[in-house]
């Protein structure tokens, strides 16, 4: 995207797609039944962890800068902890909220280093619409691990899509009917493909399955090592050079994950 697809034509192939597989593959390996209420819970977090999250992270990007939008997204885990604190999920150690600090000091610096945060006018219903997504995805950790403690990740994740379809059609169809599909090349086929079953499909299933054995806050920690993972990637495709700058921001995102995922033995 831009060149041959819309942010919208986009989420609706992520959307569409994932509910396509998930429930395809619930059908042969777990066709498990959710009680009524249970589905109207993940009716509910799927509005935030699939729709608003989606679509206002596309908007949002459209209208900000990719700077701005990894350093807001780091933001993610201390929303955690304040909806945990919130909804009553449970007492937040203090040692989680100091790993989540140090973790997001260091992601901050390495995003730094490719560029300033804008804070301009130009970017500011940007920046919003970023943050908004930001919370509306931390909520949604929070909502949806009882239900990963009740069912099997693929029962949970079939419905989280099919519901996430459901509402975020009306928003994207108009886009994905305009498309000019015939257009796209086989290489860009190829991406789309790879967006729908590893960054959407296996991310989202193992993000979820992660919450059977870890806390949201645990879990969402984690995204402090994304920019690390980008930044070793651009340079092993010669995209990027390795400077010794980058030491330290990744030292203490490595430390942060790691002081957050300890657990203290009772």
């Amino acid at each position: 995207m831009p060149n041959y697809l819309e942010p919208r034509a986009i989420i609706f192939l992520r959307v569409a797609g994932a509910s396509a597989i998930f429930w395809i593959v619930s059908s042969l390996i777990r066709n498990d039944l959710v009680e009524r209420v249970d589905l109207k819970r993940i009716a509910f977090a799927s509005l935030f962890g699939v729709t608003i999250n989606q679509i206002l992270f596309f908007e949002g990007l459209n209208l900000s800068t990719p700077i701005n939008a990894s350093i807001i997204m780091l933001a993610v885990p201390l929303a955690v902890l304040a909806f945990s604190a919130i909804l009553g999920a449970g007492r937040i150690p203090i040692v989680k909220i100091i790993g989540i600090l140090i973790g997001s000091s260091g992601a901050v610096m390495l995003v730094l280093f490719k560029g300033s945060f804008d804070i301009s006018s130009s970017t500011a219903m940007g920046n919003l619409l970023i943050i908004i997504n930001a919370s509306s995805y931390a909520l949604y950790l929070v909502l949806i691990k009882p239900m990963m403690l009740k069912y099997h990740p693929i029962t949970v994740m079939k419905w989280v899509f099919l519901f996430g379809m459901i509402t975020s059609t009306p928003f994207t169809i108009n886009a994905a009917l305009t498309s000019q599909w015939n257009e796209i090349p086989l290489n860009i086929w190829i991406s789309i493909l790879y967006v729908v079953v590893f960054t959407t499909v296996l991310a989202y299933l193992l993000n979820n399955f992660s919450l059977k054995h870890i806390s949201p806050a645990t879990n969402s920690a984690f995204i402090y090592l994304q920019p690390v993972f980008t930044t070793f990637i651009a340079i092993a495709l010669g995209l990027d050079s390795l400077h010794p700058y980058m030491f330290v921001p990744a030292l203490l995102i490595f430390s942060g994950v790691f002081i957050v995922s300890f657990r203290q033995k009772t």
